[in-house]
């Protein structure tokens, strides 16, 4: 069993403030290889960026894991926001595969970030991940990411 108080300890909720985090799956199971799974997790990212508890800057859903930027809202308990994503997450994705158990991983890592220009390398890097990987030779190939900078 993996010891969450390493993940934890230290870990410093701010309203207002940016966090990019990494939430991977279960045993890193290629989950989002599936073109409607990762349009149910798409469509749930985009629904929860707008309950007010976040403002989503950008996203990269990979097959096993996401990395997601965002602005903390309503709310300084990161920790709350991630498991609520998860736990939505997993009982529509499950309900879809017709399957049951976790989806996701019981940790996250996450990073505070300090300042507008960690914001936008952030951003980049976060997007250009499919491309790192080698899923895509473009990123215009590539339909399972996000940023509000393009809008």
């Amino acid at each position: 069993m993996v010891d969450t108080s390493k993940r934890t300890k230290g870990r410093c909720s701010i309203i207002n403030h940016y966090y990019s985090v990494t939430i991977c799956t279960e045993n890193r199971m290629q989950l989002f290889c599936d073109f409607d799974s990762s349009c149910l997790i798409m469509r749930e990212l985009h629904f929860f960026s707008h309950s007010g508890n976040l403002k989503t800057i950008c996203f990269s859903l990979m097959p096993d894991h996401l990395h997601w930027l965002f602005q903390l809202r309503n709310t300084d308990d990161l920790s709350k926001v991630i498991g609520q994503f998860k736990s939505i997450t997993t009982i529509k994705l499950n309900r879809y595969l017709l399957s049951s158990g976790k989806i996701w991983q019981a940790n996250f890592y996450d990073h505070k970030l300090r300042s507008d220009e960690d914001l936008l390398n952030q951003a980049r890097y976060i997007v250009a991940n499919p491309l790192r990987a080698g899923l895509v030779k473009s990123l215009g190939d590539y339909p399972f990411w996000n940023c509000v900078y393009l809008n």
